[in-house]
């Protein structure tokens, strides 16, 4: 029985994690995890293509971010309004929710963000302009102005 040494590509139960290097019988390592694209053999060339593929990824990471930050500079900027109904002495008897901010967005703006990204989302009961912060991507965090009024 030979052992053969596996880079991991992607996790596999009870064997190893993603990144680790693993010995394991000859069979197991060409029979079932390079075959279902679950490892790699610990080579040189093995080893070159998942550095690659790491830094291919931290590049896509480094672009999405960038492209956050450019959208949060823009929904600094951007004020969503809405008319609610109100009672005599000035209460507010609707509420916009997260849900109802998010289509808007996309309606009148064409941003496009998904309702539980907002971060303590609760709905918006208060008349006035209210801040609400947004998570865009891992620790970029935009913050928007909704605007209620009376109807």
């Amino acid at each position: 029985m030979y052992k053969y040494e596996s880079y991991f590509i992607r996790r596999c139960e009870k064997v190893g994690k993603k990144g680790e290097i693993v010995n394991v019988s000859d069979g197991y390592g060409q029979n079932f995890l390079i075959k279902n694209g679950k490892a790699l053999m610990a080579t040189e060339t093995g080893k070159k293509i998942v550095a690659q593929q790491e830094e291919e990824k931290k590049q896509e990471d480094l672009k999405k971010k960038e492209e956050a930050q450019e959208l949060a500079k823009k929904l600094e900027t951007i004020v969503v309004e809405f008319k609610v109904k109100t009672g005599k002495d000035g209460k507010s008897f609707d509420h916009v929710s997260t849900k109802h901010i998010a289509k808007k967005l996309l309606e009148e703006h064409g941003i496009k963000i998904d309702k539980r990204k907002f971060i303590n989302a609760y709905p918006v009961g208060a008349l006035g302009t209210t801040k609400l912060k947004i998570e865009l991507y891992k620790g970029v965090i935009a913050t928007i102005n909704v605007h209620l009024s009376e109807k």
